[in-house]
């Protein structure tokens, strides 16, 4: 590799990274502004409720409101997913961010739900497309021996964002701000993106007609496609359980647990989470290079994350710090996103690898909707508690989890130069 080709890959890592950052920052920033914003609007929508009402509201707009995000994520994964393979990744990279970083600026002067609701959609919406653009780039980019460093960094330093969005919680005393913040570092990383080139493999095929480039549907055109795309989900599933649920609603079921009313913030429990998540990712990245097996790595920590689950809800309620403790360690076990992106990434063709990788981690987030959905049924068929039906979900999620690893096929080493 030149050294000019050397300069313009590590631009192009550090480019992908700053951009997760942002990507995370934003995803996670309505986590932690969740009860401040929705203490603010909820009262001037209802204005003659009790105090106990507005906190029932709270808790069940934030979990529409989350809902809606994923959903926006769900779609714009599959729409970032094929544009990427149709016009290119830096098409995702560019149109991505910009309509997100718009939405988020909006966010910040919403004054009821419905349009807290239509902003969320569109903000998951342009989220979708920026980790797997930039994940494929930089698989496409390095040697086939070395791209996991280079997944890792990015993934890395993209979660790392989410612990500034929980810190900058804690700072900024104006919800809003935060998103006005979110918003701006977004539409100032645009500037950063001049220069970056396009893929070599994707630009090898662009021209070619003859190649089906893009199709959703090709994913789903063969058994063997089929397996692949849902034991890579579902492997990953587990770890928005524990973000989209034991985290973000770290407050409500902490009281359950035995803590104190607020004695937990949703915010920090968030920032605590991501900083565990943090040097996960980057042990995750290492073991696996140093395995040579993404699927191995990958069986570590979701065996991590069981032990990280069962001291959540055996000894969460002990104590504010080794609430926040376990947190951080059930952080560091979900910890192997970067793994679980580079495999994504890995397992098919140029033509449609974009596809695959924009939308394998948004349909993973979306699975909030279904973890959503399956702990209220619980709730309501086996008339449990909501901690009864968070420790059943658990279970299945994870379990699912386990039975799609066994069946994952191995990528690490694998030459990504072919089409399907």
């Amino acid at each position: 590799m030149s050294q000019s080709q050397a300069k313009n890959l590590n631009k192009l890592i550090i480019v992908a990274a700053l951009g997760y950052f942002v990507d995370i920052y934003d995803l996670l920033l309505f986590g932690v502004e969740r009860t401040d914003s929705l203490n603010e609007i909820l009262p001037i929508q209802f204005p003659n409720v009790s105090a106990q009402t507005l906190k029932t509201l709270n808790a069940t707009f934030g979990k529409l409101l989350l809902n809606w995000q994923m959903a926006g994520m769900l779609v714009g994964g599959i729409f970032w997913g094929m544009l990427g393979d149709k016009k290119g990744r830096l098409s995702v990279l560019f149109g991505s961010i910009l309509v997100y970083s718009l939405a988020n600026i909006l966010n910040g002067m919403v004054h009821n739900t419905d349009s807290y609701i239509i902003l969320r959609f569109i903000s998951g919406f342009g989220l979708a497309g920026e980790l797997g653009a930039g994940i494929t780039l930089v698989s496409e980019s390095m040697s086939k021996e070395k791209r996991g460093y280079g997944t890792m960094i990015v993934a890395t330093v993209g979660v790392f964002g989410a612990v500034v969005a929980g810190f900058m919680g804690d700072v900024i005393t104006n919800w809003r701000y935060s998103f006005y913040l979110g918003g701006g570092m977004g539409l100032a990383l645009l500037l950063l993106r001049i220069g970056v080139f396009e893929s070599g493999m994707f630009d090898a095929i662009k021209t070619e007609t003859k190649v089906k480039k893009g199709d959703m549907l090709h994913l789903f055109s063969s058994k063997k496609n089929i397996i692949k795309y849902f034991c890579i989900i579902f492997v990953t599933v587990p770890v928005w359980y524990v973000m989209g649920t034991l985290v973000l609603f770290a407050p409500e079921l902490s009281e359950k647990l035995g803590l104190a009313p607020k004695a937990i913030s949703a915010g920090r429990a968030i920032m605590f989470a991501y900083a565990g998540i943090t040097v996960g990712d980057i042990f995750s990245g290492l073991i696996s290079q140093l395995l040579k097996s993404r699927k191995k790595t990958l069986g570590i920590f979701l065996t991590l994350t069981v032990i990280g689950t069962i001291l959540y809800f055996l000894f969460g309620g002990s104590s504010v710090t080794l609430f926040y403790a376990i947190v951080t360690f059930i952080g560091f076990a979900t910890g192997y996103w970067a793994v679980f992106i580079s495999t994504a990434s890995e397992l098919f063709g140029t033509n449609i690898r974009a596809t695959a990788t924009t939308t394998a981690p948004n349909f993973v987030r979306a699975s909030t909707i279904l973890i959503s959905l399956l702990l209220d049924s619980i709730i309501s068929i086996f008339s449990v508690d909501k901690l009864q039906a968070t420790i059943i979900t658990g279970t299945i999620v994870i379990s699912l989890g386990f039975i799609a690893l066994y069946f994952l096929e191995e990528t690490f080493g694998k030459d990504l130069n072919y089409v399907e």
